[in-house]
């Protein structure tokens, strides 16, 4: 991942990506990580504004790009 946007993630931002990049629900990451899916719904637009994607497949392609 690009390391000036690495590391402006949480861990817990880093946590709810690593799930995505598996194609998971918002429902399905909440249940994994024992989070609520409003925290998950936060965790997903704070990745987002900080990445520069404008939606959630935007974010899962760039997530797929990162070595």
């Amino acid at each position: 991942m690009d390391s000036i946007i690495v590391s402006a993630l949480s861990p817990a931002e880093r946590k709810v990506l690593a799930v995505l990049r598996r194609g998971t629900s918002n429902r399905g990451i909440a249940e994994e990580l024992v989070l609520s899916r409003r925290t998950i719904e936060s965790h997903v637009s704070s990745l987002l504004a900080k990445t520069g994607c404008r939606n959630r497949c935007e974010l899962l392609l760039w997530a797929l790009a990162q070595p």
